[in-house]
């Protein structure tokens, strides 16, 4: 049963609807629909240069919006290093992907109810030593088909892309991959270095995600 109240977290796209920055939330997954009209997203990865741009939050949001516009959505912490996903839903990390991965591969998915019709989350799990070796592995791959298969779209959230290779293993094995920078904070030679590495892997960049940026008034609601 699930206990969260995710609408005093900061999930602002449950919290605060009608704000513009739940409709900025709104856009990005219209922007993300219409960017893989010819070949249709089943699998996003959502990674930063940096930790504290927001990456978790963002990726949260999204899958929020998603879930509203009556898609069946999965959100993933591979996050093995410093998971925040169950916080900003108010649930248990006692098992999630690790747990997976370790289990038989006949066992059952252990998805956390979030309280938001059509959103399940997949924790991290106990963290392990090695987490790109978890995520490098070929049960990794098999656990992505699975998730594919009961869900229109899942959402992976990794650690920066820039320091650890976490990230970098798994952005070929999905879809796309959306990369999530702060103003004021990411600065364009760790973006630049971002670019780089996923280029290098052949990992197929839908776009970039701005957060924390000045808005004009002047522009009022559509800012």
């Amino acid at each position: 049963m699930n206990t969260a109240s995710p609408e005093h977290s900061m999930l602002i796209a449950l919290r605060d609807p009608r704000s513009p920055a739940a409709e900025a939330y709104r856009t990005l997954r219209t922007n993300i629909q219409f960017s893989s009209l010819d070949k249709p997203l089943h699998t996003l990865l959502a990674t930063s240069t940096a930790p504290n741009e927001g990456k978790s939050t963002t990726l949260a949001n999204l899958a929020v919006t998603m879930a509203q516009a009556e898609q069946r959505v999965i959100l993933v912490d591979c996050d093995l290093r410093r998971p925040t996903l169950h916080t900003l839903f108010d649930l248990p990390n006692d098992s999630g992907l690790t747990s997976l991965i370790l289990a038989q591969e006949d066992a059952p998915l252990p998805l956390l109810d979030t309280g938001v019709p059509g959103l399940s989350l997949l924790a991290s799990g106990p963290l392990p030593p090695r987490p790109a070796d978890i995520l490098g592995s070929r049960r990794m791959e098999a656990v992505i088909e699975r998730l594919r298969a009961n869900a229109d779209i899942v959402l992976f959230d990794t650690p920066p892309v820039v320091g650890v290779t976490d990230a970098a293993v798994l952005a070929n094995r999905v879809d796309g991959v959306l990369l999530i920078f702060s103003a004021g904070t990411t600065t364009r030679e760790r973006g630049r270095q971002a670019r780089q590495i996923l280029e290098k892997v052949k990992a197929n960049i839908v776009g970039v995600v701005l957060n924390n940026a000045e808005v004009s008034q002047e522009y009022g609601y559509y800012g």
